[in-house]
């Protein structure tokens, strides 16, 4: 199943955006291996997955990666695979013995896919950091927020999966599909600063253009127009507007009954924090329900802000599948969708060590050599 059937993947277990990366190629078919540290393994019922739905779609085998025979056993997985992502700071692989250079030694082809905050090289490369600081540093974060207030982090989707996770699995296809070209391998240096940095290209360009400030939340879509932000209604409930084209905005003023020449000024920056008072006040009287009665199926660009748990339930999600259910665990169907090798969850989430013996035994160990690598806690 899926686009990437055929392709392996070893993946050196980390947390965030290498694991979301590992989820998104094995959704598109790939037969991704996730090598955990051995001190993870703690066991498990094969039959009740873990709950973190992130790690579905591999299989897992639990490796001593500071023990010459775990070494060994990691490079005989990457002889067989494609490519290779990590996730720890510049130089620990190397180290290891897992590095680059020890990996395309064995295997010319290998794309070695390298997850990092700041980059490998750099002032801030061997420096900790979480999503906020990589967002800060890119520019992103201090353009989000309401004016007059402090930017607020949009969770962790910029860094780790958007600008993180999701650049280093276009990497990763891009680099493979050169391989089968080329024949050689390479490495793929995904940076979170550098990925939220391309993320806001965008307003790069609005900024160049002279309709973009630095203030935030005075512009267009950063909550500074009346007519694109979400408004509380009178359940507590919100909606959200995006009337940024005149026909859109047309409507907008046709199902709130906005018949006043004020609201003529749409593009007016001096006008709108009075519209958007008025606003305020007119979502206020209806509830989202009833908002969602009046403008749901129109051309206002408009939707309900649902909560992790309603979306699953709403009509054109169920319509689309866009959640489904596995294991007991609601989750987001992979993404996107493929007319003729559509993408799947390949299996449940694995206890970490789940398919220690059955990976060794693809990799051609015999049962005593197996049972020698457990007794010795090479591999658990």
């Amino acid at each position: 199943m899926g686009p990437l059937s055929g392709v392996r993947i070893i993946e050196l277990a980390g947390i965030g955006p290498g694991p979301f990366c590992a989820m998104m190629l094995a959704d598109m078919g790939a037969d991704v291996i996730r090598v955990e540290r051995s001190s993870a393994v703690r066991g498990g019922d094969p039959d009740v997955p873990p709950a973190d739905v992130m790690l579905r779609g591999r299989r897992s085998i639990g490796v001593d990666m500071k023990s010459p025979e775990g070494i060994e056993t990691v490079m005989r997985l990457v002889e067989s695979a494609d490519g290779l992502i990590e996730g720890f700071r510049p130089g620990v692989t190397e180290r290891l013995g897992v590095g680059p250079d020890d990996c395309l030694a064995r295997n010319p082809r290998l794309v070695y896919g390298r997850m990092t905050g700041w980059g490998q090289e750099g002032p801030y490369a061997q420096a900790a950091g979480h999503d906020i600081n990589y967002i800060a540093l890119a520019g992103a974060l201090e353009s989000m927020g309401r004016q007059g207030e402090a930017p607020v982090p949009p969770l962790n989707l910029v860094g780790d999966f958007g600008g993180g996770g999701m650049y280093l699995a276009f990497g990763m296809v891009c680099a493979l599909l050169e391989a089968r070209s080329s024949g050689e391998g390479q490495v793929v240096d995904a940076a979170m600063v550098d990925g939220a940095a391309s993320l806001m290209t965008f307003f790069h360009g609005f900024r160049a253009m002279g309709i973009w400030n630095d203030e935030r939340g005075t512009n267009l879509l950063d909550t500074g127009a009346h007519f694109y932000d979400v408004y509380e209604c009178a359940d507590g409930n919100f909606v959200s507007i995006g009337s940024i084209e005149p026909q859109f905005y047309a409507v907008l003023r046709e199902k709130m009954e906005l018949t006043d020449p004020a609201w003529d000024q749409q593009m007016s920056r001096s006008a709108w924090p009075e519209l958007k008072t008025e606003l305020t006040a007119r979502f206020k009287e209806k509830t989202r329900d009833e908002w969602c009665e009046i403008m749901e199926h129109t051309d206002i660009c408009f939707a309900p802000v649902l909560s992790m748990e309603e979306a699953p339930q709403h009509p054109h999600n169920i319509a689309r599948g866009t959640f489904v259910e596995r294991n007991g665990v609601t989750q987001p169907r992979p993404a996107p969708r493929f007319s003729r090798t559509d993408s799947e969850i390949q299996r449940p989430p694995a206890h970490a060590g789940q398919h220690t013996d059955e990976l060794l035994a693809d990799l051609g160990y015999s049962a005593q050599e197996i049972a020698a690598l457990r007794e010795a806690g090479s591999v658990a």
